[in-house]
Parts: structure tokens; sequence; C-alpha cells
């Protein structure tokens, strides 16, 4: 009898931690939370958001973006996508909307402070859409899901701030997949010179001074569960490179 309880304790056990460790692992699962909205501005996100997108932070993903407060990790969370829903049945819609951090922000104890365009697409219709802004602060449930941007590959903005060849800025649009890039080296192509950057704020990478020649940019992709990978961009950043150039890599990462 002694040995079937024994038996029967373990196994509950071990049960229990298996639960426990799939709640704490969970991608799938959804967080209850608050969400607010920019009230100062038009449909679309801010062309001054924390992670330095500029004008592309306010029109990327059509203007569903948000800004986050502890999802925004000092800039690593740039870029992160999530499906973010209300809960009030009489006015939510069940899919809600998917939104990209493109800025930094708290307001009441919320996560996120959408565009006045995502917190409208997480209503029924119009009439709810009005009613929701209305209340200005919603209690909703969210997860992070993958980025999806068909047909663009990553692409490298050099910062208007840059002066070749003495500093090198740039941000990084266009990051698919659902982790996130922890690390950048900037390599110069013909002796493989390599410098590890340092994330100046938000999105935004610097060194001083660059490598000289091309560079090709690497960026180390991970998640929480610890998997990392280093993502090798086919097309390099030319020498004469320019501030306010794009550059596309010629990758996507759909991870």
């Amino acid at each position: 009898m002694t040995s079937l309880r024994s038996f029967l304790i373990l196994l509950v056990t071990f049960l229990l931690m298996h639960i426990l460790a799939n709640a704490a692992t969970c991608q799938d699962c959804f967080v209850h939370s608050r969400a607010a909205y920019y009230p100062n501005s038009d449909d679309k996100g801010t062309e001054t958001g924390e992670c330095g997108y500029g004008i592309f932070g306010a029109t990327i993903n059509d203007g569903d973006v948000s800004a986050a407060s502890d999802l925004y990790r000092a800039g690593v969370g740039c870029g992160a996508c999530y499906q973010v829903r209300c809960t009030n049945s009489n006015y939510c819609s069940d899919n809600g909307v998917t939104v990209v951090i493109t800025d930094s922000g708290s307001s009441h104890n919320t996560d996120f402070i959408l565009s006045r365009r995502a917190f409208r697409r997480m209503a029924q219709n119009t009439d709810a859409a009005n009613s929701l802004l209305a209340l200005g602060i919603v209690d909703i449930d969210y997860r992070r899901v993958p980025c999806t941007y068909p047909n663009k590959n990553i692409t490298f903005m050099i910062d208007e701030n840059s002066n070749n060849p003495h500093y090198l800025a740039f941000v990084i649009w266009y990051q698919q997949g659902r982790k996130d890039i922890s690390a950048v080296q900037l390599c110069e192509t013909q002796n493989f010179e390599c410098k590890l950057l340092d994330r100046s704020h938000g999105a935004v990478w610097t060194v001083t001074p660059p490598p000289s020649g091309s560079l090709s940019i690497r960026m180390l992709f991970s998640d929480d569960n610890g998997d990392e990978t280093w993502v090798v961009p086919v097309n390099n950043i030319p020498q004469n490179w320019k501030p306010g150039d794009t550059y596309d890599s010629g990758v996507q990462v759909n991870a």
C-alpha cells in the first residue's frame, strides 16, 4: 500500500511539473493585460518612436503599431509582433489585431499603447470601434506571433546622422518571424575584420569607426528557449554607403 501511495505521489508531482513547465514556455498562450491608444495621433503610429524607425515606424504593417512598456525590453522588443484582442464581448472581435512594436511607453498600467487604427481594429464594427475609443483603456489578451512581410527581405536603413567613414548607425527593417535580434556584427568583406556593434537605442545599431570597404552585417537571432542562429545576408553594404540609403539584405528569417 505504501509503495502504491508513493508511486501515485510521484506521478502527480511529475504531471504538475510537466503542466507548469508547459505553462511557463507556452508560446501560443494569451496573457491578460490592458491597452490604451495614442490620444493625439492620426490613425497610424508615431514617427518619433523610441525604436528609431522614423516614418517607417508609423506606416509599417499598414499603421497597426504599438508602444510597449515591459515588452519593449530596452529595445530588444522593437519589431516584435503581437496579437492583441480586447475582452469586452459587446464590442470586441475574436481575433483582434496584430501590431508591431515601434515605441516605448505605458499609460495607467498598460502593456500596449496602440495606434488609433490598431485600437479600432480590435472592434467588431465601426460603431463598436467608436465605443472602444470612447473607453480609452480596455482589458486585453495578447500573445507574441510571427511577423510576416510578404515579398520583403530584411532591409538596412542608414541613419541620417551617419558619417562615412567615421560613424555608422543603421536600423533593421522587416524583421520577420518570432525571434529577437539580440546581437549584430559588422564585418569587412575583404579580410573579414569584424566588430560587435552597440545597440544605441531601440533598433538602432552603431559603430565608431566602421570597418573600411564593403560591409557584411551578421545578425544573431534568438528566442526564449535559448535557440540562437547567426544569419549572414546575401547582399553587402557597399563601400560608398550614404546616410538615408536603404539596402536589401537578400535574406529573410521566418522562424
